[in-house]
């Protein structure tokens, strides 16, 4: 085992570890983890990221539906939705430029990072749980989370969550369980769809996978002895972070020196605003929910 290999399965473990105790979010560091240290391009790191998340997702489907937090219905007529959005997304992927991928993702992961500092803030409606589901706008939204899906790579828990909560009056860790069968078969055909156009290393991929879900399995355990919420926020920022660095990266190489002055400015004067400030927007806006 080469020294490389043996950094990317301790950061795979990690990212499961991380999707363990947070119940979604660790799927959006798989990406910049193949790219940038196992040093594969764009296309190949999306599509095998796919079949990561695909499969952890799967995985965790079993613990959630065992404590009947999982609701097949709902979920199998999201996720269909998202199949389709994600297989398609996954054809066009393959014809993409990487740079216009990395920068997508990049922007997924800034999304990400959003909607866990929030938190996940979607109010079910106990009253829509006995109604018959709004299926046209189930349709529709689980095809465009599919879309993004399959082109970027991200499981979109972040998104499938309220999406869940809200359409289908689902409690909240209902949804959490549901969602990971939406991103189990988002992710599936997403993975295929790129299968097409993008050749895939699969030992990599086996070790990878089967790392990061022993690490998920772990971090599971470890769930309820974590400060959930601060650990979340953590996170959080730290895919920020790692958003603004993938931005920067694509960026022309004569620009990246005022980039890098600009975020620095940017991340300074939010960070006294948040700090110091007891009226701060960005203060009210992370703690609205």
């Amino acid at each position: 085992m080469t020294p490389t290999l043996a950094l990317v399965l301790v950061l795979a473990l990690l990212v499961g570890v991380s999707l363990g105790l947070l119940g979604g979010g660790g799927s959006i560091l798989t990406v910049p983890l193949l790219v940038y240290v196992a040093g594969l391009d764009a296309k190949e790191a999306i599509a095998t990221s796919l079949f990561v998340v695909g499969v952890t997702s799967a995985v965790g489907v079993v613990g959630h539906a065992r404590g009947g937090r999982v609701r097949w219905r709902t979920g199998a007529l999201f996720g269909a939705a998202g199949m389709a959005g994600a297989y398609t997304g996954g054809l066009l992927g393959g014809h993409i430029p990487d740079v216009v991928l990395l920068v997508a993702f990049a922007a997924m992961m800034i999304v990400t990072a959003a909607a866990m500092l929030r938190g996940r803030n979607g109010t079910a409606d106990p009253e829509r749980a006995h109604r018959r589901l709004p299926v046209r706008r189930v349709l529709l939204d689980g095809a465009a989370v599919g879309l993004a899906t399959g082109l970027v790579g991200a499981g979109g828990g972040f998104l499938v969550v309220p999406a869940l909560a809200l359409l289908g009056g689902l409690p909240m860790p209902v949804a959490v369980g549901t969602s990971l069968l939406v991103i189990a078969m988002k992710s599936t055909a997403g993975f295929a769809g790129y299968l097409t156009t993008v050749p895939i290393d699969w030992a990599l991929t086996a070790a990878v996978t089967a790392v990061a879900v022993a690490g998920s399995l772990a971090g599971a355990k470890l769930a309820g002895r974590v400060p959930a919420a601060a650990l979340s926020r953590g996170f959080a920022w730290f895919v920020l972070a790692m958003g603004a660095f993938t931005l920067l990266q694509q960026a022309p190489a004569e620009l990246r020196l005022p980039a890098l002055a600009v975020l620095a400015s940017l991340g300074t004067g939010a960070g006294l605003c948040y700090g110091l400030v007891a009226r701060c927007p960005l203060r009210r806006a992370v703690h609205s929910s």
